[in-house]
């Protein structure tokens, strides 16, 4: 399928789900924004299931791209800048909006009853619980990187998922503000003061 036609689709997804949920948007629907045939869709990927796969594998790989970015473009390769670099990315534009936070909030729920989807999930969520343990693990033994990944990588999804689901939508600057906050909470506790207070996280 043409990659311009492909993110065609995918964002009349976005949008539909947008407008009126995931239950709401219908193959139909869904074509109607993209001005196509609803058998364009369901050749290319299936169904509704195959499109929303598709649709939350881009935003997946946004994600992704997000954070590498950010990793990249440090001139401090200490584990904080880094560590910084994983919660700005989290928060980037293309996870925050409208369409994406509540395809975002579609994804969550319906990946506990579609396994394609539960692996993505399961993916994603490793993914960001062994980026963090790894920066984690060059300043605290162990067990202690562990335990601070899994409460970062929770306080992330808890910020997110609060902030998507009020009627004003994500604030995301308060919600990096916060994560960052408790960054330093947890680097200052393991005796990592130095480091938290002279790092610039802004």
């Amino acid at each position: 399928m043409e990659p311009i036609r492909r993110q065609q689709l995918i964002k009349a997804t976005m949008a539909a789900i947008d407008e009126v949920g995931l239950a709401e948007a219908t193959v139909m629907r869904i074509a109607r924004h993209a001005g196509v045939s609803a058998g364009i869709i369901s050749h290319y990927f299936g169904g509704k299931d195959g499109l929303l796969e598709a649709t939350m594998r881009q935003i997946l790989t946004d994600l992704s791209g997000a954070v590498s970015a950010r990793r990249h473009a440090l001139e401090d390769n200490s584990p904080r800048a880094h560590i910084g670099a994983i919660i700005e990315g989290n928060f980037d534009r293309t996870q925050v909006t409208g369409p994406a936070a509540k395809t975002w909030l579609a994804f969550w729920a319906s990946s506990m009853h579609k396994p394609i989807l539960q692996r993505l999930q399961y993916v994603n969520d490793r993914r960001l619980y062994t980026n963090l343990c790894h920066q984690f693990q060059r300043v605290m033994p162990r067990h202690d990187a562990r335990n601070a990944a899994r409460g970062l990588a929770a306080m992330i999804d808890g910020l997110w998922l609060r902030g998507a689901l009020t009627p004003e939508g994500l604030d995301a600057a308060e919600a990096r503000h916060l994560a960052h906050t408790y960054l330093n909470q947890l680097l200052t506790h393991h005796g990592c003061l130095e480091e938290a207070s002279t790092t610039d996280i802004h």
